[in-house]
């Protein structure tokens, strides 16, 4: 019989591995409560970090929140503990968006392919890099979608005419952003400048822009606006940037947490499998816009996120708030 001391060193461990989870603009909209007695870990959504203009519904922060429930399950599998979830338990309770029981493996069943992921938690960057036209093989991508579905979501590899179109409703929600007075003020309370960027504990900060794009199509926001970062520089960007969309079949809370649980699930294997990633969630935040990021040849699901795959440098690591801020223990 194996059986784990959950003691405060160990659920702190947990959480600090949950929350290398990534998040739209590394806001970290999450906070977790361990109940001891019932060696229970409850995620709450923090409204604080919500973003009213880029994502009104909480859509995004939801599939956020989800990423770092799928690394809790991961850690806690490598803490030989068999995590027992359960998303949205109380419906009068929208704010607690998951709980898991850490089971002892004697209780239960290990879910013993989540162990493997683990080293890929902390590995996992966001890339703003320019990566190479080198294809991803298409084993690569067969185990990618492997791992979407697990997670209940799908991963679809878009081809030439849905990629373009992509791109097209990127390029349209930048120019909306920028004739919407309001349209970048998410992206100002979550980008860290001068000072700022020493002391960051969330956001993203200036070395994490990468280089601007001098030429290239792939879909990188540019975290800087209209604003100069001193010695960032330019490059060329891939011209036929690999594009995934992640979708689900539905599109309610818990399908949103699927998806993040999903997308953290894919981000790991592509760690894994030595591939660089970044995402995009500009051509979503529009609902317009969403609707046409659809598969056109079904025309069904709902996409959740557009992740860009490839080769090339790995991202910095972004600042992560102190565990203490995010989990309180009775």
């Amino acid at each position: 019989m194996v059986q784990v001391q959950l003691d405060q060193r160990t659920v702190t461990t947990l959480v600090a591995e949950a929350t290398a989870a990534p998040s739209m603009h590394n806001a970290q909209p999450w906070r977790f409560r361990f109940l001891a007695a019932e060696r229970l870990v409850l995620l709450r959504a923090d409204p604080d970090r919500a973003m009213p203009r880029s994502d009104p519904g909480n859509r995004a922060l939801h599939i956020g929140c989800g990423a770092a429930l799928f690394n809790l399950r991961v850690a806690a599998v490598h803490a030989s503990l068999v995590p027992r979830t359960r998303l949205l338990p109380d419906p009068r309770d929208p704010l607690l968006l998951a709980s898991v029981q850490l089971a002892d493996l004697s209780e239960a069943p290990q879910e013993k392919d989540l162990w493997r992921l683990h080293p890929a938690i902390r590995q996992r960057r966001t890339s703003r890099h320019p990566f190479s036209e080198k294809d991803v093989p298409e084993s690569v991508r067969a185990t990618l979608q492997a791992a979407a579905a697990r997670e209940g979501a799908t991963l679809l590899f878009p081809g030439a005419w849905h990629v373009e179109t992509l791109l097209e409703l990127v390029r349209d929600a930048e120019s909306r952003d920028l004739v919407r007075a309001e349209g970048n003020e998410d992206l100002v309370r979550w980008t860290r400048l001068g000072s700022g960027v020493d002391t960051a504990v969330d956001g993203v900060p200036a070395y994490a822009f990468g280089p601007r794009r001098r030429d290239g199509k792939a879909p990188v926001r540019d975290f800087s606006g209209r604003g100069q970062v001193p010695d960032r520089g330019d490059a060329d960007f891939e011209r036929t940037p690999r594009l995934a969309l992640l979708g689900t079949r539905s599109d309610g809370p818990r399908d949103w947490l699927m998806a993040g649980q999903a997308l953290e699930r894919v981000l790991l294997e592509s760690t894994l499998a030595g591939l660089s990633t970044s995402l995009t969630s500009h051509p979503l935040e529009d609902r317009e816009l969403r609707l046409l990021a659809r598969d056109p040849g079904s025309g069904v699901g709902h996409v959740q996120m557009v992740l860009r795959l490839g080769y090339g440098p790995k991202g910095p690591a972004t600042p992560r708030r102190p565990v203490p801020d995010v989990l309180s223990i009775g």
